[in-house]
């Protein structure tokens, strides 16, 4: 009788598995979310007033890695005036990969 419990549920286990597996390996954060979580990160050091994000993803290659990125940008305020920078974000992390001013 313990067999075949065991077996059942790793019958069931595996099956499971199978059929979430796509939807947690390739799950991705929304771009609204990404853009959200990067000014987040930026917010404790500059004053933004303004930001946009592309909404498709783009693949890219740095330091021989391959990522899928959302490619955005942000709008400062400084003493100077109004500086605008670019940054690409992972779509699975939100994890900014680049922040270049434009």
């Amino acid at each position: 009788m313990a067999i075949k419990r065991f077996v059942i549920g790793l019958g069931v286990g595996l099956a499971a598995g199978y059929f979430l597996r796509p939807t947690i390996e390739g799950e991705r954060l929304t771009p609204e979310r990404v853009l959200k979580e990067v000014k987040q990160k930026v917010a404790s050091t500059h004053a933004i007033s303004g930001s946009w994000i592309h909404m498709l993803p783009e693949k890219i290659e740095q330091n021989h890695l391959s990522y899928e990125v959302y490619r955005g940008g942000l709008s400062t305020t400084t003493e100077q005036g109004t500086v605008q920078y670019e940054f690409l974000a992972d779509t699975k992390t939100g994890t900014v990969i680049a922040l270049q001013t434009a």
